[in-house]
């Protein structure tokens, strides 16, 4: 029965959450799991492995920790039988995503640091799969943030596009490409 009340607290949801994080994104070998090449995992064998972890974690508490997560880290397949992560991976993962016309202007938030390297160098994916961009400056803003003093670049997406590269957007509404030149960025004054 899907409305069993479930035992979990805020606090246990979000350890959950950021230990599938690590599994679906970067470690499934450390659980004895093999994601497939589009990063889908068997639920079951999923909710079988993360068990000796979490005991009592059912496919109650997993439905709850991909409803409940704010920033959309997980995605089941149409009928719950597979689960991934939508995004973040560091693992060789293609997610099938189909290239869309971006907005105009895109804004990707980094620290003071880098910004000289950037101006020279562009902004690159470095241990991502790709450039991760918003298209509202506020989540940008959030992204620099965690990192220090932050420093929000606006990417001309639009004319990247007419120039041939090609843009993505996840299901959570992060824009990636993999590499933007310095040509394209504007600098805050």
């Amino acid at each position: 029965d899907m409305n069993l009340p479930s035992k979990m607290n805020e606090r246990q949801t979000i350890k959950i959450s950021k230990f599938l994080s690590l599994v679906l994104r970067h470690d499934p070998h450390s659980i004895g799991l093999e994601l497939d090449e589009n990063g889908w995992v068997g639920v079951l064998s999923l909710i079988s492995k993360v068990g000796p972890k979490f005991p009592g974690f059912n496919m109650v508490m997993l439905e709850e920790v991909v409803a409940n997560n704010n920033k959309k880290r997980f995605a089941f397949n149409e009928d719950k039988t597979k689960i991934r992560a939508n995004q973040g991976h560091s693992i060789q993962v293609d997610l099938d995503y189909e290239p869309v016309l971006p907005p105009e202007i895109l804004y990707h938030g980094t620290v003071g640091r880098y910004s000289n390297i950037i101006a020279k160098e562009g902004i690159k994916k470095m241990s991502r799969h790709h450039v991760h961009m918003s298209k509202d400056l506020q989540t940008a803003v959030v992204v620099g943030t965690r990192r220090g003093e932050a420093v929000i670049l606006k990417v001309k997406a639009g004319e990247m596009h007419r120039d041939g590269f090609e843009f993505f957007v996840s299901p959570n509404g992060v824009w990636l490409t993999d590499f933007v030149p310095p040509a394209y960025i504007i600098f805050p004054e």
